[in-house]
């Protein structure tokens, strides 16, 4: 490196500097922090903490999430009742086709405090040629009639396949709470692979017991955890599983046994029966990661469309699935063009996770199972769950061995960090059990769950650990944000069969489409609103396009934008390409689009979005998930 350049700095061409700018930024941003460090000691106070803050140093208090933020929420007793959503006829209120109905019947008082509609065309209703939620939608005029009936349009197939699968049905839903759904499947593999351990430990006596007791009482309410189970919270939020492709001339999966070829008559049932299943292909594709909150089914399909391989849903908690919660199954959603798509599980109990299991696949469409034992989330560590796992091997031991052999048609597999800690690396020891109790395939997070993203991912070790596995692929993750990247780290770990990549598609979706063509992609400002326009609408197809859906949307756009405004346009670059851990100094674009869309500040995110859903509620309010943006 060049000695005129400090570490961590993305230079940016001399011309497009804003000098003045950034220090009025700095000031900005050092206001905002005060207020928001005010309003954290505010709470601190009401909770007895006040103490505690004034110990976190600055450092600290600019890691993790935002946890104060401001939550939009519409009242519901205005929302139109769901039997006049196709319109009406006079009188103006009718009478409901719902028992105890609590929703508004009349159409007058809807239709007055109604906002504006948005625009004059409905993506659902241009999509599917039916718009569902009728008058109620916020373009409503675009399939309204003049006597305000909804339209369905000649095109419109009521027999064609949903887009959408996955989820819970009503009567999933209802068997699941009365406790009368069978698990005695998934128990009986639990109790087998308990029995196999015990049977293994009695011939090695030496072996230190480092894991709690799995049969501890699990109790969850929505998704928080009350004993032993983890909930639903913000998982690795960038880990990043990408899939090499043929354009690396290094050689894949070298030294590995291919799945489902012959093993010596030594190797156990576990590893037998992984290999013997129909795989999916982790070989030399590209993977999507995992990502809480942004790695949504619209998000994942502009992933798609630029050529990610594989994708998988974000963490689900086991214990809410078995539960049937309506939101953590909605994770477990895939849209029909994710071709290859994963659901990954996160707890701590294995009987919990086993049924978890069972359910996904008895009850869903998905090509394999993913385990998460990389997430450093303290919520979900302090319970045993998340990277936890790691340390607690003969819980972990149980989970894999129950989950491999519970079908014989969806691979389970494991992501984990190199360790707990960053001076104390334990994957090259795990990662050849793991592959030992039956997992089909592992991915390696380059880094532990002490460092999160604060330090680069160590690929010399990804390569250290996947040259120790011989029969099942090793995908290595962290740190790719071009092709460059990608072939750098393929260099690097022969070894490693593919690369999953989350932070750098959330940064430039696009990343996909330069590692395949191996070579940049520049687009202008107009090119990566339209990419913007595209989720946007995929999001109002998801969500849904009455005012509940609208928000729904802007608030997953504004999430996924605290990513997107990183990214630095090839040209404005001095020294290209971009590192995903490089903060720029403050620059303008080429022209007021590319300025705004780089722009750091959520409120300028909120001008974006009003560009495409239309003016912000009153009182609107929005704050990033993570403080750092995840840099």
């Amino acid at each position: 490196m060049d000695k005129q350049r400090e570490p961590g700095i993305c230079y940016i061409k001399e011309e497009y500097l804003l000098p003045d700018v950034r220090d009025k930024a700095a000031q900005v941003e050092n206001t905002e922090l005060g207020t928001k460090r005010k309003l954290a000691e505010d709470n601190a106070l009401e909770d007895g903490n006040a103490q505690k803050e004034q110990q976190l140093s600055k450092k600290q208090r600019k890691r993790g999430q935002n946890k104060n933020r401001p939550v939009f929420k519409t009242d519901s007793t205005q929302n139109l009742c769901k039997s006049l959503f196709n319109g009406h006829l006079p009188p103006m209120i009718e009478p409901c086709m719902y028992e105890n109905c609590r929703f508004l019947h009349d159409m007058g008082v809807f239709m007055t405090s109604k906002p504006d509609d948005i625009g004059d065309k409905c993506p659902v209703f241009d999509a599917t040629g039916y718009c569902k939620r009728g008058v109620t939608c916020r373009f409503s005029h675009a399939h309204m009639d003049e006597f305000g009936l909804n339209i369905i349009s000649d095109d419109y197939d009521e027999k064609k396949e949903p887009t959408i699968l996955n989820g819970i049905t009503s009567a999933l839903q209802f068997s699941l709470r009365k406790r009368e759904y069978d698990f005695t499947r998934s128990k009986l593999l639990v109790a087998q692979a308990d029995n196999l351990r015990d049977e293994k430990k009695k011939k090695l006596p030496n072996i230190k017991d480092n894991s709690h007791n799995h049969t501890e009482e699990c109790v969850v309410e929505d998704t928080s955890i009350k004993t032993t189970n983890t909930p639903r919270a913000s998982s690795d939020m960038d880990t990043a599983a990408d899939k090499g492709v043929s354009v690396a001339k290094e050689p894949s999966n070298t030294g590995k046994t291919p799945i489902g070829a012959a093993v010596d008559d030594n190797e156990t049932s576990g590893r037998d029966i992984a290999m013997n299943k129909t795989p999916v292909d982790f070989v030399n594709k590209l993977i999507l990661s995992p990502l809480t909150t942004v790695g949504n089914l619209p998000f994942r399909r502009i992933c798609k469309e630029f050529g990610a391989d594989i994708t998988c849903g974000e963490m689900a908690c086991a214990a809410p699935i078995v539960k049937g919660l309506t939101q953590e199954w909605a994770l477990t959603k895939r849209h029909i063009s994710e071709d290859v798509f994963g659901v990954q599980l996160c707890g701590n109990n294995p009987n919990i996770i086993a049924q978890a299991a069972q359910l996904l696949q008895e009850t869903t469409k998905i090509e394999y199972i993913d385990l998460n034992i990389g997430c450093p989330i303290e919520l979900i560590y302090n319970h045993g769950g998340g990277c936890a796992l790691m340390r607690r091997t003969n819980i972990l031991e149980t989970v894999v061995r129950s989950c491999s052999t519970m079908s014989s048609q969806i691979p389970f597999t494991v992501k984990m960090r190199t360790g707990i800690y960053a001076d104390k690396s334990i994957a090259h020891d795990l990662m050849p059990l793991v592959e030992e109790w039956g997992a089909a395939a592992v991915t390696l997070h380059g880094r532990s769950r002490e460092q999160r993203y604060t330090k680069n991912a160590n690929w010399q070790y990804i390569e250290e650990c996947a040259a120790k596995v011989q029969h099942i692929p090793v995908i290595g993750n962290g740190d790719i944000l071009n092709f460059e990247d990608y072939n750098e780290k393929r260099k690097i770990a022969p070894h490693v069969s593919s690369v999953m990549i989350g932070r750098g598609a959330l940064i430039k979706p696009w990343i996909f489409k330069e590692i395949k063509e191996q070579k940049p992609w520049n687009p202008t400002s107009t090119e990566r609103f339209e990419i913007l326009r595209t989720y946007v609408n995929y999001g109002l197809e998801h969500w849904g396009t009455d005012t509940k859906g609208v928000e729904n949307t802007r608030r997953f756009l504004l999430e996924w934008q605290s990513f997107l405004y990183r990214y630095i346009p090839y040209e404005l670059l001095a020294y290209p390409p971009q590192q995903i851990n490089q903060r720029p100094k403050k620059f303008r674009g080429r022209d007021e689009m590319e300025t705004l869309m780089s722009s750091p500040n959520s409120e300028d995110w909120v001008r974006l979005s009003e560009m495409l859903l239309g003016p912000v509620p009153d009182e609107f309010k929005f704050v990033p998930k993570h403080k750092a943006n995840a840099y």
